[in-house]
């Protein structure tokens, strides 16, 4: 806007800021620029900015509240301060799409997935956290356009595979994070082709990566659900320890269940959690198996359970029927057919047989009261029941779950220790929710080839290393100087989200004029309470 007064003419000008730049401020903290403008070669003459300014560029939009495709990329930082986010002359012709789009080209000739270990070793040592512990996880992104399929050694292929999003006419591709089971920051990332196995790229990422996950962060446990538990695996992991849930449909996990299911449910009350520690040298792994019954898994399993149950009986009914009606050549061949039903029965019973002789005729018409039959057929006649044995041991089996580990040491790792670790395994999927959350990524993509889509995917998870480190640190900086700050209901609390905290931070823009300082306006008192949390470096951006 411009102003006229008696001393001249005054220009005055406003610029958003909003939440930006905590981003921002963050991005620069830990480094994250510097170190990948340390680990790739520069190309000026292509572009005013550094790759590492380019990513924080597509950070900052990726964090910004607003999904907006490398083709609008420059359109998102008209109006915003970009000067004050990425420093003295700079523009938002500076970042546009070809200079993101070559910046992605050079990250992947790079490596993906090695720049983001090294930026993630950095950051985490800004923070002075050690990720003893991480929970390993993946999940798909559908795409748009087409895209052919790429057979050069290293690129992921963009197609069709088992979708988490209920997709599955849709081409995706995967991401398989590694994160700190305390923080959730994520310490190793890869680019997966949306067909790629969990069980086999599990064990591929440890093997190639565990080495330096203990050097570079200090990782001394990989946790995981299900996947991470095949033989293969367990076996390849005798150098890491490992916590991991056993699969239902390994069979001596599930004869265990059977026979301790009763005892603990028995043992529960209040509907507390009740467990039991058998040793197991599964795969010809020694380990430590903990069988848990939950209340709450079982009164979620009775719906589901009688569900199945119910499709299953109904299919059953339909065999039945089917058999009763059918007419065989002799007493052995229904005896045959009878026994073949039995094995196809999920969850019935054939009781109470009988086998018919039907008197068959040649000639047609009614048969006179005294006239022999010339042949015989047989029909089967009997009742079907229901086993409620097989239901029981069904809901006994989804009423309890095995969590296995290496650690044999039940004092290091006891058993409440254990199960508590195997819930960390949320952190994960948490960061999952918040990387296809529309507000702040998109969880659709376009791009022009799987190369940019492999960096692209390194850019998404530094966005979400940069939004769990500020929540790390707000988290932190309350309870070290005794602060609370309101939450949506105006109720004042310890441990705020940052995507709350983003909310807030909305209003804030920076008023320049020509015959006066800068002035932050709509900055309030919760807002310093936040600054102050974090430290001078973002109290000095908002002033």
């Amino acid at each position: 806007m411009a102003m006229n007064c008696n001393t001249g003419t005054m220009q005055a000008e406003s610029k958003e800021l909003s939440h930006l730049g905590l981003v921002a401020t963050m991005y620069d903290e830990l480094k994250i620029g510097e170190t990948i403008d340390s680990f790739i070669e520069q190309g000026f003459e292509q572009r005013k900015i550094s790759i590492g300014q380019a990513v924080k560029a597509m950070v900052v939009n990726g964090l910004g509240f607003a999904n907006q495709r490398l083709y609008l990329f420059d359109k998102f930082f008209e109006g915003k301060d970009v000067e004050k986010l990425f420093g003295e002359g700079v523009t938002a012709a500076d970042l546009n799409e070809h200079v993101c789009g070559r910046s992605l080209d050079t990250i992947y000739d790079v490596g993906s997935t090695e720049v983001y270990s090294v930026v993630a070793a950095v950051a985490l040592k800004q923070l002075g956290v050690i990720a003893r512990k991480g929970n390993i996880d993946s999940t798909s992104f559908h795409v748009d356009g087409k895209y052919e399929c790429d057979d050069e050694p290293g690129v992921i292929n963009i197609t069709k595979g088992y979708s988490r999003d209920h997709r599955p006419e849709l081409n995706q591709y995967g991401i398989e994070l590694i994160t700190d089971n305390m923080t959730g920051i994520p310490i190793l990332m890869s680019a997966l082709s949306g067909n790629d196995d969990d069980k086999t790229h599990f064990r591929s990422t440890i093997e190639k990566h565990i080495s330096q996950l203990k050097s570079n962060v200090g990782l001394e446990y990989i946790i995981g659900d299900s996947a991470l538990y095949t033989a293969k695996t367990i076996q390849a992991m005798q150098n890491v320890l490992w916590i991991s849930r056993v699969p239902e449909t390994i069979a001596p996990a599930r004869d265990l269940i059977d026979v301790l299911a009763d005892e603990l449910e028995a043992e529960s009350h209040d509907g507390a959690f009740t467990h039991r520690s058998v040793g197991s040298n599964y795969a010809g792994v020694h380990q430590h198996w903990l069988v848990v019954y939950s209340p709450q898994a079982k009164e979620r399993a009775k719906k589901s359970v009688a569900k199945l149950c119910g499709k299953y009986s109904a299919a059953d009914q339909k065999l039945f029927d089917k058999l009763c009606k059918q007419e065989f050549a002799c007493r052995e061949d229904a005896l045959k057919a009878l026994e073949l039903c039995k094995k196809q029965m999920k969850i019935s019973m054939i009781d109470d047989v009988h086998i018919e002789a039907l008197a068959k005729f040649n000639k047609r018409g009614r048969p006179a009261s005294n006239a022999e039959a010339d042949y015989y057929r047989y029909q089967i006649s009997a009742s079907l029941a229901s086993d409620h044995r097989l239901y029981e041991q069904r809901l006994r089996r989804k009423s309890c779950f095995i969590i296995a580990t290496n650690q044999t040491d039940m004092t290091a790792l006891p058993a409440d220790q254990l199960l508590l670790e195997y819930k960390s395994q949320q952190k994960v999927e948490r960061g999952f929710r918040f990387l296809k959350d529309p507000m702040f990524l998109s969880s659709s993509v376009f791009l022009k080839s799987p190369k940019r889509i492999m960096a692209l995917a390194m850019v998404m998870t530094i966005c979400l290393l940069v939004y769990a480190a500020l929540e790390h640190r707000i988290r932190e900086g309350l309870k070290a100087s005794n602060q609370l700050f309101p939450n949506q209901k105006g109720v004042w609390i310890k441990r705020p989200t940052v995507r709350w905290v983003f909310q807030c931070f909305q209003n804030i823009q920076m008023l320049y004029c020509n015959f006066a300082r800068p002035t932050v306006l709509n900055l309030k008192d919760e807002h310093s309470i936040i600054l102050k949390s974090l430290g001078k470096s973002y109290e000095q951006i908002y002033s």
